[in-house]
């Protein structure tokens, strides 16, 4: 059995060690908002924060993450009022297909809170999380307008 701490609530599973959080998260405990891309870490669809550090959850056995703070993209949101980068995707049109959204969200928000006006090169240094329907303009200018807000 292992306890996690995920958006501020307490959940014992009984899952192997290494079972990737992604699929605690998914399929033992049911929150689907963070999406399996590629399996390998590399995409970041999976992106979620543990202990405010974004992580591809696909990689990390959720034995590493035990008694730490996870945050998905469901605890983003506080008292139905949506996050600032939430509401910049919102406000700039960003998502088409919307599959990688949580992802580039999560890694946005973990941007944010380390430089709070980073420029492009930072942007294009800290996202690495790919957007196959290439909406890569209006993610820049989401994470400048949430940056201003």
């Amino acid at each position: 059995m292992i306890s996690l701490s995920i958006n501020g609530q307490s959940h014992t599973v009984d899952v192997e060690d290494d079972t990737p959080l992604l699929w605690v998260l998914r399929d033992t405990i049911g929150m689907t908002g963070t999406k399996y891309g590629c399996g390998i870490a590399q995409c970041g669809a999976c992106t979620v924060h543990v202990d405010g550090v974004a992580m591809r959850s696909c990689s990390v056995p959720a034995s590493l993450v035990a008694g730490k703070q996870i945050t998905t993209i469901e605890g983003l949101a506080a008292n139905g009022k949506l996050s600032a980068v939430q509401q910049a995707w919102l406000d700039n049109d960003v998502p088409q297909c919307g599959y990688c959204q949580s992802g580039m969200i999560m890694a946005v928000t973990a941007l944010l809170k380390e430089k709070p006006k980073p420029t492009d090169a930072d942007i294009d240094a800290a996202i690495t999380n790919i957007c196959r329907c290439g909406t890569y303009q209006q993610i820049r200018a989401a994470i400048h307008a949430a940056a201003n807000a």
